[in-house]
């Protein structure tokens, strides 16, 4: 191979250059390629450009190099220098890509203001249109509502401009100007009209009909959902029914339970009658209504089971409703049924997704019990170890530290049993994270240097590079310094590698 961008020098003495000078020698171009989409990110982090830029450029997948590229460059205009960006840009081989690194470029210079070189940029674009939507809506956050409106009028594409006003009108939804909110939301259904995608107009109008309701104009959200509706209803693919969930869910929220029923109705798929009655449900707890919330779920989940194999479009979003459905009925304070439901999901990783993610709101609820039953339920011991790195989160949110650290040498102590070294290596990490976070660095470094141990024995080149990578993270945020240990630990593997 070339000659390294990484000295063996430094290799032996920081974490992230051992990552780097491993990921070098790497000769598979796909696992070479996988170690630097994950290596370069750190060094961005780190505002080294030039190494990382290197790096990009010594990767032979032109799609990965190119991608790579396009975050050194983004790294490059943060740190306001725009030449070496653009220079970057222009390496860039595919001509969609690069199209796409200017796009962004340009809108970093419009969400800080700098509209001249923005469109300095967005003029050399065949497609401008994303610019000057951001122009405007920085001019909008900046008061400049006049100047942002002119700028709207620039846009070609409706649905970009229609991005722009419901942009803009959901700032001053949130700064509490709803009468300015609606009368950006009314320029927005008329330009909606004129977006030619039905697709994308439907779209258009749900998102604007939501924002009415955010402007407590209930009335116009009820219009403009019904416009929705009914080019929904001319839709001949798939998109139909997913559309129409959305505008029935829309017409609960701005109050219509009768509209919301009817339409509701006009839904084949089961998958999103059922995605809608949990939205249902969400929204009938959020009024405190929660007998229907509670009927409205139970009614999600007893049609979902229903649906055959035969009549499913999609099984894995019909497995990940089955994960929502499940955690929402924890978050509805029936820890029982959830865990009993997540039992029944047909396929093994989202149950042990929703049995993870069911403990967590258990372990917020305080209800430890329950949350312990739902940990002990996941039959795979890597899921469980990072379900009980998630029941610490939550504790720690719950200001129980020590219910927290408890789950955390759970966490440790059952990463020994679990097969695969990456992900073991990945727990290890995240737990050491947390013990510097609560403030035991004895610990964290312990369990640092098991977790060294570990990436030592880890056989794929990419695999080990990436987390030797992520432990480098973790001691420049925690600002350890290499012992002798770990020293030997570096030099060891790069001995072993034979680079």
């Amino acid at each position: 191979m070339a000659q390294h961008l990484i000295s063996i020098q430094d290799a032996e003495q920081d974490f992230l250059a051992c990552s780097a000078y491993l990921a070098e020698g790497i000769k598979s171009r796909e696992g070479h390629a996988q170690a630097l989409m994950a290596i370069i990110p750190h060094y961005l982090a780190k505002g080294d450009v030039d190494l990382a830029a290197e790096l990009s450029n010594s990767v032979d997948d032109p799609f990965t190099r190119d991608r790579l590229l396009i975050l050194t460059a983004q790294k490059c205009v943060e740190l306001d220098d725009d030449e070496y960006s653009l220079q970057l840009v222009e390496a860039i081989e595919d001509f969609g890509l690069q199209s796409q690194a200017r796009e962004k470029i340009a809108l970093h210079k419009a969400s800080i203001g700098d509209f001249a070189k923005a469109r300095d940029i967005a003029d050399e674009m065949g497609h401008p249109d994303s610019v000057l939507a951001g122009i405007s809506i920085k001019q909008a956050l900046d008061g400049n509502e006049e100047a942002a409106l002119k700028t709207v009028g620039e846009i070609s594409f409706p649905g970009t401009a229609v991005y722009a006003l419901t942009t803009m009108a959901a700032v001053s939804v949130e700064t509490g100007k709803s009468e300015r909110a609606v009368e950006m939301l009314e320029k927005a259904s008329s330009a909606a009209g004129d977006i030619e995608h039905d697709e994308e107009k439907i779209r258009a109008l749900s998102d604007i009909g939501n924002l009415f309701i955010d402007a407590k104009r209930n009335d116009r959200a009820i219009e403009t959902f019904d416009m929705a509706r009914s080019n929904a209803e001319t839709l001949d693919n798939i998109h139909r029914d997913a559309f129409l969930g959305a505008v029935s869910l829309g017409f609960l929220r701005a109050g219509s339970v009768d509209l919301a029923d009817r339409t509701l109705d006009s839904v084949a798929d089961k998958t999103q009658i059922a995605t809608t009655l949990l939205g249902f449900a969400r929204e009938f707890w959020r009024r405190d209504e929660k007998t229907e919330a509670l009927e409205a779920l139970e009614e999600a989940h007893a049609i979902l089971k229903s649906q055959r194999e035969s009549e499913t479009r999609d099984s894995k979003a019909k497995f990940a409703l089955f994960t929502a459905i499940a955690v929402q009925f924890a978050g509805f304070e029936k820890g029982e049924r959830a865990i009993g439901f997540a039992q029944e999901i047909p396929d093994e990783n989202e149950q042990m997704s929703a049995l993870g993610q069911i403990a967590q709101v258990l372990t917020i609820q305080n209800r430890g019990d329950l949350a312990s039953q739902a940990i002990r339920a996941i039959p795979e011991d890597a899921s469980r170890m990072f379900a009980l790195i998630g029941a610490s989160d939550a504790a720690a949110r719950n200001e129980e530290k020590e219910k927290a650290v408890s789950f955390l040498a759970e966490a440790a102590s059952l990463a020994e049993t679990v097969p695969q070294l990456a992900s073991r290596s990945s727990a290890y990490n995240e737990i050491a994270k947390r013990f510097h976070d609560f403030g035991d660095t004895e610990k964290a470094r312990e369990i640092s240097l098991i977790n060294l141990e570990t990436i030592s024995t880890i056989r794929d080149e990419s695999s080990q590079a990436v987390a030797i990578a992520n432990v480098a993270e973790l001691y420049d945020a925690a600002q350890f310094e290499l012992a002798s240990t770990e020293r030997e630990i570096l030099q060891e593997l790069l001995k072993r590698a034979g680079l």
